[in-house]
């Protein structure tokens, strides 16, 4: 919900923005109106990064921006005092994905369903309370 009226504009939701900022300014009171700046500097913020990486992207022939033409991004714009963070979150970032899919394999590499899983220790359960 934008205050320009046009549906057709993406914020970032009001109630993210307020969650960021208690965690980094627990002990603060911002202002309504302080609040709403800060969504649409964040939202404008976005829109200039993707708008740049999309750029740079094209300009590498290739179809999906990628966290490279972020980070080139960033630095084009002058934001490359961020870089070192932004590496550091992406890492994370595929250190959570790769656990996600070991987890998942995981359970694809027992060649058992998970709802055979889900009867056998149904099984293992009524057997335990008789």
């Amino acid at each position: 919900a934008s205050s320009s009226g046009n549906d057709d504009d993406l914020t970032i939701p009001r109630a993210a923005i307020n969650k960021m900022i208690k965690e980094t300014l627990p002990n603060v009171r911002v202002a309504n109106d302080a609040r709403e700046l800060v969504v649409n500097c964040c939202t404008e913020f976005i829109h200039l990064i993707s708008s740049e990486a999309n750029e740079i992207c094209n300009k590498s022939e290739k179809k999906t921006i990628s966290p490279e033409h972020v980070i080139q991004a960033l630095e084009s714009l002058g934001f490359g005092s961020y870089i070192t963070e932004v590496k550091e979150v992406l890492q994370e970032c595929k250190t959570v994905a790769l656990k996600r899919r070991k987890a998942s394999s995981r359970l694809e590499n027992l060649g058992i369903t998970e709802e055979e899983l889900l009867r056998q220790q149904q099984e293992l359960f009524a057997k335990v309370s008789e």
